[in-house]
Order: C-alpha cells, then sequence, then structure tokens
C-alpha cells in the first residue's frame, strides 16, 4: 500500500514540550496534488480538543482520501433507537457500543459513542478515523464511517456478529461450550496476520499499541479481526530503533521496555500478542487479582512452567479437557515462550509468528477419530501405538527425527529426537523455528509429508494385506 507519514499523532510532544516550537514551523509532507482534502466534520477536529488546550488544536490534519461515510447525531441517534438499554453491546474506556441499523441502507453496524470524558479524545478519535481509512485487510475490523456534530465524536463499524476473543475465554456461561484447540489456533494466526499487515505492508509501518484479547472482534466462523485503532502509531523509519511516546495500553499487554522507557517498536506489539496468545493456550486472564499471589500475571507465572516440559499439560485450559495434540501444545506453548521473552531483541518477528502459526492452524486436531489422529494434514495422533511412531520415522529417514510426544504421538515437522531433554524446552524450540521455519514453505511442507506419509501408510497396508494372502 501507499505511504500515508503525514497524520503521526505526535504524541511525543507532552514528552517534549519545548519541542513544540520548532514543529509548528515543520512543512507537511507532500502529497499528490489529486488528494482530496478532509470532510469538514474531521476538519473541526483541529479546533476543538477536549479540554480546549492549545496543543491539542495543532494536530496536524493530513490531506487524505477519507473514503468513510460521514453520518450527522441525528442518523445514528434512529439507527441506535435513541441508543436504547436494549441497543448496548459494550463499554469500555472510550465510551459504549450499541448495534444498530443504518436507515438509509437496512446495514447492520456497530455504534462507538466516545465519552467525553473517557481516556479517548479528539487526537485518538482522529488517528483512528485516519488509521481505519487507510489500512484495509481482512483481519482489520471495517470502518464504515464517523460523526463529528458539535461535540459529539461517534464511529461506526462493520457489526461483528461473535463479539469479542475476551467474552469466549473468560467467564463463559455453563451454557456455552468452550473454543476447541483448532478454533484457537485459527483466531491466533488470523489475529498474527493482522498485526503482521500493520508491520510488515503497511508503509511505514503502524505499531498497534493496544493489542488484547477485548480488542479482537469475531465475525462468522470465528475469523478475527483487530479494532480500536486509537493509539496507534506509526513506527520508526530510516535509521531509527524506536518512537518515543508517552506510555498508553492494557497493564498486563505492555511489553516490558516500553512501560519503564517509553520506547516504542513492532518488537512491543510482538510481546502484547504473546500474551494475548498465552491466554488462548491456558484460558487465563493476563492479569487477575482474583487468583493467588503468584498466578495474577499470566506471563510471569507461565515461564517457570516453560522450561519443563513435563508440565506443559498445566498450561493448557482446563475446560479443553485434554482435547488438544500435545506436540501442538508443545510448539504453541514455543510460540508464546518467544514471543514474551522480556528482551525485545530475543522476540521474533510477527511474520515469523505468522509462519509458525499458520502451521499450526492448519494442523487441524481431531478429538473423535478412532484413531485419534489430526484430520488435515497428517499430524499425528495424541495417542498412538509404538510401531506406527517407529514407521512415521522411517518415513522421515534423511532429513531430521521426528519428535515423539510423551503418550507416543508426533507432529509433522522435523524436530530433533537426540540431546537431553531440555533441549525440547520451547527456548530451543524457538531457535529451531527461527532456523527452520521460512514463511514460504512452512505450510506446504506441512500438507507434503501428509500425502507422503497416507500414501506410504496405504502402500503399507496394501503390502500386508498381499503378504496375508501369499
Amino acid at each position: 500500500m501507499g505511504c500515508f507519514p503525514c497524520f503521526d499523532s505526535r504524541e511525543e510532544e507532552k514528552l517534549n514540550p519545548e519541542k513544540e516550537s520548532d514543529d509548528g514551523k515543520q512543512d507537511h509532507p507532500m502529497v499528490p496534488p489529486n488528494i482530496a482534502k478532509l470532510p469538514s466534520g474531521i476538519d473541526k477536529l483541529r479546533s476543538k480538543s477536549n479540554g480546549g488546550s492549545k496543543r491539542e488544536q495543532q494536530i496536524p490534519t493530513p490531506l487524505v482520501n477519507i473514503s468513510a461515510q460521514t453520518f450527522t447525531f441525528r442518523e445514528l441517534a434512529t439507527a441506535t433507537k435513541n441508543f436504547r438499554p436494549e441497543c448496548f453491546i459494550g463499554e469500555g474506556g472510550f465510551g459504549r457500543v450499541y448495534k444498530g441499523r443504518l436507515e438509509s441502507t437496512g446495514q447492520i453496524v456497530a455504534v462507538k459513542q466516545l465519552d467525553r470524558n473517557g481516556l479517548q479524545g479528539n487526537r485518538e478519535f482522529l488517528v483512528e478515523v485516519l488509521m481505519l481509512s487507510l489500512l484495509h485487510h481482512p483481519n482489520l475490523v471495517n470502518l464504515i464511517g464517523y460523526c463529528a456534530d458539535g461535540d459529539q465524536r461517534l464511529l461506526v463499524y462493520e457489526f461483528m456478529p461473535l463479539g469479542s476473543l475476551e467474552d469466549h475465554l473468560h467467564e463463559i456461561p455453563p451454557e456455552k461450550e468452550p473454543l476447541d484447540w483448532n478454533t484457537r489456533m485459527k483466531i491466533a494466526a488470523g489475529a498474527a496476520r493482522g498485526l503482521e499487515y500493520l508491520h510488515d505492508k503497511a508503509n511505514p509501518p503502524v505499531i498497534y499499541r493496544d493489542f488484547k484479547s477485548s480488542n479482537i472482534l469475531l465475525d462468522e466462523g470465528y475469523h478475527p479481526k483487530l479494532s480500536d485503532f486509537g493509539l496507534a502509531k506509526l513506527g520508526p523509519v530510516g535509521d531509527k530503533s524506536h518512537v518515543s511516546t508517552r506510555v498508553m495500553g492494557t497493564y498486563g499487554y505492555c511489553a516490558p521496555e516500553y512501560a519503564m522507557t517509553g520506547q516504542l517498536t513492532v518488537k512491543s506489539d510482538v510481546y502484547s500478542f504473546g500474551v494475548v496468545f498465552l491466554e488462548l493456550i491456558t484460558g487465563r486472564r493476563a492479569i487477575d487479582s482474583t487468583r493467588p499471589q503468584g498466578e495474577q500475571n499470566l506471563v510471569t507465572w507461565a515461564r517457570p512452567f516453560f522450561n519443563d516440559r513435563r508440565r506443559f499439560s498445566k498450561l493448557a485450559d482446563p475446560q479443553l479437557q485434554g482435547r488438544y495434540p500435545m506436540r501442538g501444545l508443545y510448539q504453541a506453548l514455543a510460540v508464546a515462550s518467544m514471543c514474551t521473552q522480556e528482551q525485545a531483541a530475543a522476540r521474533p518477528l510477527i511474520g515469523d509468528v505468522v509462519t509458525a502459526l499458520s502451521y499450526l492452524a492448519n494442523q487441524s486436531y481431531d478429538p473423535s477419530s478412532p484413531s485419534g489422529t489430526a484430520a488435515a494434514a497428517g499430524t499425528a495422533a495424541q495417542r498412538g501405538s509404538g510401531d506406527r511412531d517407529e514407521r512415521r520415522n522411517r518415513d522421515e529417514k534423511g532429513g531430521g527425527g521426528m519428535v515423539k510426544n510423551e503418550e507416543g504421538g508426533a507432529s509433522g515437522r522435523r524436530w530433533p529426537l537426540d540431546g537431553p531433554e531440555k533441549d525440547d524446552s520451547p527456548r530451543e524450540t524457538a531457535r529451531i523455528l527461527n532456523r527452520d521455519l521460512d514463511r514460504e514453505r512452512a505450510v506446504a511442507e506441512a500438507k507434503m509429508w501428509g500425502e507422503n506419509w497416507r500414501e506410504k501408510r496405504r502402500q503399507s497396508t496394501q503390502g500386508s494385506f498381499d503378504g496375508s494372502n501369499g
């Protein structure tokens, strides 16, 4: 996609007020002459702010083509039946969200009404409109339009019928089925692809800065989409390694180096992703004050388990009731461990995470299968016979061994069998993932292995049949 270097929210001015006069002298970046000016509703934001501060008024409004529609407050009040309680679907620091139907088109939408005394002000509102008008991807929520009538600030999104990921992980009512393993991996892979688009495809890169389970919305089929871009920030360009900004985000999800120094990089998002991925694996909240001391912070609680594979099963969500592939759990924990490293440099890029999770998401685990094997790409059973494991190991001869799990299963990846037990830790697995998983070959290799394995099993079965007849 094209460059959009002109709408940085410039939050660093709050850290360095002495630079304010210099910033005011800077020319806005050049834009093509055929680009239309922002609609009048957004123009009004230049002269308004939460508290009428002079600095907020100086937010530059770029010249970009906004695809989002403008709505009047009356139109959105009509769509939500005057914001009746029965249309209310959620609330956050920004304000309230209502389900509505646009009278002009009949489309079902979600209307976010910003609280004038809340955490999201004119700056964040402007950033979100601009970001979602310029960024388009299947794993990003679609902004339909906005309203900036008077002091009213509303955003209109496509409606996500399944709510947020948080709704499906925590405090699930008894009549509701918990997410199965396959769905969790699918959601993780899709959310990672959304981040990959922001980090690697957008130019300059965009740092999401508020990646958490409540900001991952679910469409039909549990298709994940990232939402709430009010805190998004343009990433470093050129020879810059980070962006300095005031610390924003949600406690429990913020990367430690960002929380301590205000230095923001794409690796800060990777850490937040790792926390959400741990939520998916464990079913626990990032921060849960109702748990005993030592278990309230998810990452702090999980870290001691990462280097002892005999305790890996203790990290699995009890609501899964053991219905997950053991090797898949190992690999998922390896990814989570990599992403939540304390040192930013030790974390992978999101593209490497997408590669690993795309592989995991394609290993469709089938707990109801008579043999207990995974259904899709030849992923091994969580439970299986030793003879079958030996045959699969022979099939992989010449390219490294298969790793067998404690219950006799194996995965389609080539993982080393030899060495001390500590080499099966997520840290070692992470090193192997970084070395061996390249994004062009991972899924293709898994499918090819599955096809080869099925063909050899068929030939072996045929040979046994011929031998018994002879």
